[in-house]
């Protein structure tokens, strides 16, 4: 019977701390494809679903755009993909024998998704976790994504196999994590900060989504979800607060009709104030 692993330590060079590993340090990173150059990957994390994460990684990506560098966004949320659709992007990403091309949007954000490789954007992905993980890995591997910035990774919410082959696979230089108001989040943002943190990655800052609404006759703000506890969890893990989004149904309604290009995002514009240079 094998000797169990008892290191706690584990990162992206997973087990190179284990005192049993006789032939040295083991790395799980993934060669990037020949004919890319990416500088930067940021993951965009959240513990949970449904709390505006792909905004945020499309909202970051178009500020970097603006600020001059080149952006790419790798959609790895394999079974709930929504970037092509806040896009507008239709059809089938072409390929040759140097790899498979992202799609770009209006305002020059590259973009590969599986929903540009599906024969329709309502067929569902039925794959068991080392398949979906395994796809996000040739997004890296396969995909031309040329001269890019900043790699935006849309991921998954939690812990799973996908964030974890990201972790492994990418060259991650930092995380975004997405939260909510609720009272139940302290424990949802500070698994995601665990992870990484286990990992060896850097948390740049935190987005809090669905922070208040504005009333469309009085301007008040209302919080919905009750007050917010972000900047006492963002103070205790010594992370900064780099955006407050509200509920903007401009923002829902340019989403839906694939015209989120036309979005500036104006509540998280701390962010770009993080982004590794």
């Amino acid at each position: 019977m094998a000797k169990e692993c008892s290191n706690t330590s584990c990162d992206k060079s997973s087990c190179e701390g284990c005192s049993s590993k006789a032939n040295g340090p083991q790395s799980f990173l993934a060669e990037m494809n020949a004919h890319s150059n990416v500088k930067h990957v940021i993951g965009v994390v959240s513990g949970k679903g449904g709390v505006g994460k792909s905004m945020v990684t499309a909202s970051l990506a178009r500020m970097m755009i603006e600020k001059g560098y080149t952006a790419g966004i790798l959609d790895a949320d394999i079974t709930g993909p929504s970037i092509p659709k806040m896009y507008g992007l239709k059809g089938a990403a072409q390929a040759n024998d140097s790899g498979i091309f992202p799609m770009e949007t209006k305002n020059g954000i590259k973009v590969m998704s599986i929903n540009l490789l599906l024969p329709t954007e309502d067929t569902p992905v039925i794959w068991r976790g080392p398949v979906l993980a395994n796809m996000v890995k040739q997004f890296w591997t396969d995909v031309v994504w040329d001269k890019i910035d900043y790699l935006f990774v849309d991921m998954p919410p939690g812990t799973g196999d996908v964030p974890l082959t990201v972790f492994q696979s990418l060259p991650i230089d930092g995380i975004v994590i997405v939260s909510s108001p609720q009272d139940l989040v302290k424990m949802i943002v500070k698994k995601a900060y665990n992870m990484a943190e286990m990992m060896k990655i850097p948390v740049l800052g935190i987005v809090e989504n669905y922070s208040y609404v504005k009333c469309p006759d009085c301007g008040k703000s209302i919080k919905i979800f009750g007050e917010s506890h972000i900047d006492e969890i963002a103070a205790e893990l010594k992370v900064p607060v780099v955006g407050k989004m509200p509920i903007d149904m401009d923002y829902a309604s340019k989403a839906d009709s694939g015209a989120f290009d036309q979005i500036n995002n104006e509540y998280i514009a701390k962010a770009v104030e993080v982004m590794p240079e």
